[in-house]
């Protein structure tokens, strides 16, 4: 079980930014290949995103499963709302949903 500071922590992150990702590693150098995946697809749309290395906290990494009930890593948030891991993400990409959901939510892209 999570403790309560750690919750309180990453609701904090996630609904002081309008995009958050929990990955392991970081954009520059992820540490794995489906967060590889969805910063090369937020990179590609030009979204700016606050990022979040779960393998510098143990207890980070743990927690952010129990915050979104969601058991794999990476995830994604969108003005405080869970989106989802890698395939979520990929497949929203690929039909253009993704594109769309950032649009309504009023975050700026960088790719036309």
């Amino acid at each position: 079980m999570t403790d309560q500071a750690t919750l309180d922590a990453i609701d904090k992150a996630v609904k002081a930014n309008d995009v958050v990702l929990f990955m392991k590693g970081t954009p520059t150098f992820p540490q794995c290949g489906f967060s590889s995946t969805v910063v090369q697809i937020l990179d590609y749309l030009g979204v700016e995103y606050l990022s979040n290395n779960v393998l510098e906290n143990a207890a980070v990494r743990d927690g952010i499963k129990q915050y979104a009930n969601w058991p794999t890593i990476p995830q994604l948030y969108i003005k405080g709302e869970f989106i989802g891991g890698c395939d979520i993400l990929k497949e929203m990409f690929e039909t253009g949903e993704l594109k769309e959901l950032l649009a309504e939510k009023g975050i700026p892209l960088a790719a036309g």
